[in-house]
């Protein structure tokens, strides 16, 4: 088949089988892996085909009141990590992959090191977090200390950085804010490691906070990131300084929480609230 035979069968999957998005994008990404890798035949870029839209939804959004409850099914670690993902803004890995050299608690502040985009960004640290991290760094710095003196104590590095500070893998600043319980190989180095808390224990927990809670919303680790952007556009601060506190690139992406401002104390009144009113 040629790029014509092409065009067609990828307009197919999005006009007759109704495909979403991402499902084109993969049958587009399949073709053109056979063809230049297999084939050996390089197609030029197929223009001429209808694209499938990905569907614009609004985000799944908790009320404070909703925040409460949840936070109150929530202990130790992973409440911690939730109030970070809350009341900071955070990614679900960017949580993760916190360094202690990144957690600033004179200023109030977390430098967020290649976020999406491979864009780094600072962000407040809530001080209702404040003593709980310090007396977790403390137990983490215990377990770190205990590592060296086994002779490990390591952590991954990104880029080239282990080579460049051959030391700083073993230094305090660089281990993770949420270690693993266990030390485990590295696949890349193969060397014995403590790699940050997995991303799946996290969000169990908070699937099970919000079943706990009896919340009816289909929320996740995501929906605090997404409760964090409307409250504070709910608060009345600039959509400018959160899209900078969230890291997106462009102000559109952050525009989709505006839909709070259609409702609630702030939004606009119904008209048959109106009629109640007149």
């Amino acid at each position: 088949m040629g790029t014509r035979e092409l065009e067609q069968f990828l307009t197919y999957l999005a006009v007759k089988g109704r495909v979403a998005s991402s499902t084109q994008n993969q049958a587009l990404s399949a073709i053109l892996f056979m063809y230049k890798e297999v084939l050996n035949i390089e197609l030029p870029w197929l223009n001429d085909m209808t694209r499938a839209k990905r569907p614009e939804k609004i985000p799944v959004v908790f009320s404070k009141n909703e925040i409460q409850k949840l936070f109150a099914n929530l202990d130790g670690t992973y409440w911690t990590m939730a109030h970070l993902l809350y009341g900071a803004g955070l990614r679900l890995m960017e949580c993760l992959r916190l360094r202690v050299k990144d957690v600033d608690f004179d200023m109030n502040q977390i430098t967020v090191r290649d976020g999406k985009g491979k864009k780094d960004r600072v962000t407040m640290l809530p001080e209702i977090v404040k003593i709980h991290l310090q007396q977790h760094l403390d137990k983490v710095r215990i377990v770190h200390k205990q590592d060296l003196a086994d002779g490990y104590g390591e952590v991954y590095l990104p880029y080239a950085l282990e080579r460049k500070y051959p030391q700083a893998s073993r230094e305090w600043g660089w281990q993770y804010v949420f270690p693993s319980g266990n030390r485990s190989r590295d696949p890349r180095s193969n060397k014995i490691r403590r790699h940050h808390i997995n991303e799946q224990s996290l969000q169990r927990m908070v699937k099970k906070a919000i079943r706990k809670s009896k919340l009816i919303k289909p929320g996740s680790c995501h929906t605090l990131r997404h409760s964090f952007a409307t409250h504070l556009l709910e608060s009345g601060y600039d959509i400018r300084t959160v899209q900078e506190l969230l890291g997106h690139k462009d102000v559109r992406t952050t525009m989709i929480y505006t839909h709070v401002l259609n409702k609630g104390g702030q939004g606009v009144i119904s008209p048959s609230d109106q009629l109640m009113v007149n």
